[in-house]
């Protein structure tokens, strides 16, 4: 407080100090880094739900188009054998030669095609192996080892519950005039992707030391990873011919 001549009194009033502003320039400084880490977090946001998208549409969208697809080829595939111009023992078709049915898997009838690229098995189908082992189709009635691959995550995932199979569970596989059926005997959790001999014509690695009718479902592993293979081998137990009216074997009712 100031005197003045008057005898009052009056407030002195004085400018802000200089040592105020660096608060201030703080206060900028601080917003800007709010700003940036805003920015920040927003663009991690964006990221993580483009990358939910890429899941969704890996998972679950891919299955949609690739189900559509194989039902396309199967329904081509029971249309052929309906016709009669289409002798005994038609098989192999450009759209699918049979169907495998795995109850276990709970995964329906799964359309098998010939190759194992990934351009067959993106169609949600199953593929039997041309390379680097020839599998033997159980049609030929020979001695040999019926080997297939099919996707477990993604287009399909046809083999997604492969490891529900247990020893003595049925593998059935449908031609226009046989039913196969196989009862899974070994199985092979992880091994390299690399390990061509499970898929050979006496597949050693089961515990099998003699030719004989075997059937082979190979698919990758752990899910959503392709790092190694799963591997579930069976054994034919019989074969019943197909009737008027397609009676599944007992294993399918």
């Amino acid at each position: 407080m100031a005197a003045t001549t008057d005898g009052t009194q009056h407030e002195e009033h004085t400018d802000a100090s200089p040592a105020a502003s660096p608060p201030a320039r703080r206060r900028r400084g601080g917003g800007r880094i709010a700003l940036v880490i805003s920015v920040f977090g927003e663009l991690l946001i964006t990221a993580g739900l483009v990358l939910g998208l890429f899941v969704v549409y890996s998972l679950w969208w891919t299955n949609v188009l690739a189900d559509r697809e194989a039902d396309q080829q199967g329904d081509k595939v029971r249309d052929t054998w309906a016709r009669e111009d289409t002798g005994p023992g038609a098989l192999d078709t450009k759209d699918g030669i049979g169907f495998l049915h795995v109850p276990a898997m709970k995964n329906g009838e799964v359309l098998v095609e010939k190759g194992t690229s990934s351009k067959i098995l993106n169609d949600g189908v199953a593929g039997y192996y041309t390379d680097p082992v020839q599998a033997t189709l159980p049609t030929s009635g020979k001695n040999g080892n019926f080997s297939l691959a099919a996707h477990r995550d993604g287009h399909g995932a046809k083999f997604h519950n492969i490891d529900k199979l247990k020893q003595g569970d049925a593998i059935v596989f449908e031609t226009r005039d046989n039913w196969y059926v196989y009862k899974v005997y070994s199985i092979l959790p992880e091994t390299s992707k690399f390990n061509v001999e499970v898929l050979g014509a006496v597949p050693k690695e089961s515990g099998k030391k003699k030719a004989g009718k075997y059937i082979t479902l190979t698919t990758c592993t752990p899910v959503y990873t392709s790092r190694y293979r799963y591997v579930v081998w069976g054994e034919l137990e019989r074969v019943e011919k197909v009737d008027a009216d397609r009676t599944p074997p007992k294993e399918l009712r």
